[in-house]
Order: structure tokens, then C-alpha cells, then sequence
């Protein structure tokens, strides 16, 4: 099902903040993403100056089908994957949904290749304390790999017995210092970007929290780049030149918004080199970010307070990508809500590839599945989509193809009102209106 939210007021109001915020920002943050897929800095100038030369909203003409970010090659490029491809549920010769399911899921996890990270491993409590409403946790864990993982577990205070549990999974941003933070809070002393994050893309919540309140265990750990598992200056090889040289970097006064924002754009330009040495390994980024979710998942899910029979996971934009592949290859996840990161392989093959992060990508999988069809494998457990009509990161025809994708698959597992995709007015954003929407879906299947 299919739905438009808000109206033209709001998405004036919201317009003309985006314009404030363009004209005051450094660098403009909801057009980041688009540095982090990038090598140099070209790329974000030239997206920066297309917000300029149209008054700080987003293009909204319609998409040039003749052309391509490829140039000539996008027609050819795009032909080469049947529609719907080999393993889509979508073909007349699936008609059966454990069969299919089986095979598809299968050649999924094949193709992203998530490494084996062995068992759940031992969780350290750093500290516990009341905030907010809330009893909360500071957690860590270590994995075979990397420096600990740290996480941030929230759930109402007082609670008793066994509660539905909710993964958080935080978003990219082109803000690779922070990962948790970014959608949690702790302490009245909130880091400015973080504030400032949390007003851009959150309608200046902590959503979290918000759902924590709600009569839910909430996980939120730092993933794979981010946070506490962030590439860290001391620990590699220096790179002699480039956008990704560490020349003259340090680890130093890490907490210092002038050096965060160094390291930031620095982890943008790093991206390529770490995407590349993944596939060297044998592995690629979605099976990483994949794995260590489901690590945070079992965490979750053995925890006393916590009912592992009913569990959700949610993010925004870099959280919604990773809600794809673990609410798509996770059976454990009951109900996902996926917000800000929905479209086709084609929307990225032919038009916005240069705005995502190479987080994205699973070689070979587009042949057997369409990118929504990812999430798709969860059919018919309850799931949610939420979209941005002036979302610069993709087409607006091909979210609502990939909505319609989506829509199809549920509809021919005999399951339609379980799914749910709706579209809101405004830019790249997890407000308010959309929280509730999503509160509201998990209240519904997981209470």
C-alpha cells in the first residue's frame, strides 16, 4: 500500500530551512552522502553548486532517459540484467514461497559473502544509569577483528519482564565519527554536530529514545567504519597522496568539531580504498555491516529482558541500507521499517550511484535480484518503507517502482496489508510525522 503524507505548507516550511541551513553549512548535510561515494572533491562541488543554482531545493524535473551517468554505456549496461531478474519472486515460475525463498536467500548470501564472525561474544556493561525516562546501558564487545564494539541499550525505567526488542541502526551521513550517537541521547551535553544532526534529520529527536519509551529494549551499537569500529590514523599505513593521504593527520582531540569534520571527509574519500580491499578479501561491505548487525542482533535477542520472539529493526538512509540486507536475510527480525533508502539498481546503475556510499554495492546480486527484492526476502513478515518525495539521493519514479515492486511481491504471497510504503514532502529526513508512523507499525505486530 502506497500512501502520500503532508502538506504544502510543510514542505514549504521545510524548504526554506534547508535553505537557511544551506546557506549558513560548511559543507551542505544532506547532500554529503554524495561526497562519500566520491574519490576528490569535485563531486561535492558540483552537487553543492546544483543546490545553489536552484535555490537550495532539490531538481525535481523529470529524469532524461536518453542520458545516463555513463553516458551511452547506461542503456547497454542496464540491458544486461533480465526485468525481473533470474531469482525475483516476481517471475511466473515461483509460485511456491518456501521454495523460493530457499533458493533466493541462498544466492543472496553467496553473493554478499558476509564473513563467519563465530559465536555471540561476551557483553561487557561499561556503565548503567537513569536518563530520560530511560534505564540505559553503555555496552561493549569485542569481535575477531577491529578495536570494540561499542553500543548504547535503552528501555523504559522500571520496566518488568521480557519486552519486544528493537535493533536502531544509525545512519551514514557522511559522518563517520559518530555512529550511536547519532540516534541516541544520554546526557543533557549533546555534542553540537550531533544536535545539529538530530534537528537536520530527526526533527531534533533522539529516536531511540522516543521508541525506547514506548515499551521497547533498544539496541544501538557503532557498525563496521563508524563510531568506536572507525578507521583510526595511527593504525594504517600512511597513503602518500590523494584525497585519502594521511599525511599530517592525527587521533588526536578526537572530540574537536573542526578535527571531526577533517576526519569525516577524509573517511569519504576513504571509502573506495576500503570497498576495494573488502572484495580482495573475498567479501563486500553490505556482508560486513550485515554480519556484525546480526552479532548485535543475538545480543539482543539473549538478553533476559528481552522477548526473542519479537523483534524489530529501523534506520534512516545508511540504517535503512543496512535494514534492507538484515531485515531481508534475518529471520529473527519480525517487523523492519526501512526509511530513506529505497529504490532500483537501475536508479542507481543509470542516475544517483554518485550519491551513495560504496556501502551500497553487491556484485553480481542485481542479476538475481532487484534491490528492493533484497528486503523483499522477508515476505510476508510485516514491513515498512518510508520515503521523501524531494529525496536527492534517488529518482521519484524509481522509488515508487521499487514500492511497486515491493507491493507486487506481497500481493502474490496472499499478504498485502503487510506491507506498507509511504511517501512524505520534503528532503532526505526521519521527522516526527514519519517516527510516529513507524512507532505505530512496530506497536502493531510487535505488541
Amino acid at each position: 500500500m502506497r500512501e502520500e503524507h503532508g502538506s504544502e505548507s510543510q514542505k514549504h516550511d521545510r524548504v526554506e530551512r534547508q535553505v537557511d541551513e544551506v546557506a549558513s553549512a560548511e559543507y551542505p548535510r544532506r547532500l554529503f552522502l554524495a561526497a562519500s561515494a566520491a574519490v576528490g572533491s569535485a563531486t561535492m562541488l558540483a552537487s553543492w553548486s546544483n543546490v545553489q543554482a536552484s535555490g537550495g531545493t532539490v531538481d525535481t524535473s523529470p529524469v532524461d532517459r536518453s542520458k545516463s551517468i555513463i553516458g551511452l554505456y547506461g542503456p547497454w549496461a542496464a540491458s544486461l540484467v533480465e526485468d525481473p531478474p533470474r531469482l525475483s519472486f516476481r517471475r511466473d515460475e515461483f509460485s511456491d514461497l518456501e521454495s523460493w525463498r530457499r533458493s533466493a536467500v541462498a544466492k543472496a548470501r553467496e553473493c554478499i559473502a558476509a564473513p563467519d564472525l563465530g559465536g555471540v561474544p561476551q557483553v561487557t556493561i561499561d556503565r548503567t544509569f537513569e536518563y530520560d525516562g530511560l534505564h540505559i546501558e553503555e555496552l561493549h564487545w569485542q569481535l575477531p577483528y577491529g578495536r570494540p564494539t561499542q553500543a548504547i541499550l535503552l528501555k523504559p525505567r522500571g520496566a518488568k519482564g521480557r519486552l519486544p526488542g528493537i535493533l536502531g541502526l544509525h545512519d551514514h551521513g557522511g559522518m563517520k565519527y559518530f555512529g550511536k550517537r547519532k540516534i541516541t541521547r544520554t546526557s543533557d551535553q549533546v555534542h553540537p554536530l550531533i544536535a545539529q544532526h538530530q534537528r537536520d534529520d530527526y526533527g531534533g529527536q533522539a529516536w531511540a529514545n522516543e521508541i525506547a519509551k514506548r515499551g521497547y529494549v533498544v539496541l544501538v551499537h557503532d557498525t563496521f567504519t563508524f563510531g568506536s569500529r572507525r578507521v583510526l590514523y595511527q593504525d594504517m599505513v600512511e597513503i602518500p597522496w590523494g584525497e585519502a593521504s594521511t599525511r599530517g593527520k592525527s587521533d588526536e582531540d578526537p572530540e574537536n568539531p573542526d578535527h571531526i569534520k577533517t576526519y569525516n571527509r577524509w573517511a569519504a574519500a576513504h571509502e573506495h580504498i576500503m570497498a576495494k580491499s573488502l572484495f580482495c578479501a573475498g567479501t563486500t561491505w553490505p556482508g560486513v555491516f550485515l554480519a556484525e548487525d546480526q552479532v548485535a542482533l543475538s545480543v539482543l535477542a539473549q538478553r533476559t529482558d528481552v522477548d526473542p520472539d519479537r523483534l524489530g529493526c529501523a534506520g534512516l538512509s545508511g540504517g535503512g541500507l543496512r535494514t534492507v540486507y538484515l531485515g531481508g536475510l534475518d529471520p529473527r527480525i519480525r517487523c523492519a521499517v526501512c526509511v530513506g533508502f529505497m529504490s532500483t539498481w537501475n536508479d542507481f546503475l543509470l542516475h544517483k550511484s554518485y550519491t551513495h556510499t560504496w556501502m551500497t554495492y553487491t556484485p553480481l546480486l542485481p542479476q538475481f535480484l532487484d534491490f528492493p527484492e533484497i528486503l523483499g526476502l522477508r515476505v510476508p513478515k510485516p514491513t515498512m518503507v518510508l520515503s521523501n518525495n524531494d529525496d536527492p539521493l534517488y529518482t521519484l519514479p524509481e522509488m515508487h517502482r521499487a514500492d511497486g515492486i515491493l507491493r507486487e511481491i506481497f500481493a502474490k504471497a496472499k499478504e498485502p496489508e503487510r506491507y506498507v510504503g509511504r511517501f512524505y514532502p520534503g528532503p532526505h529526513k526521519f521527522d516526527r510525522t514519519m517516527q510516529r508512523d513507524a512507532f505505530a507499525w512496530f506497536d502493531r505486530w510487535l505488541k
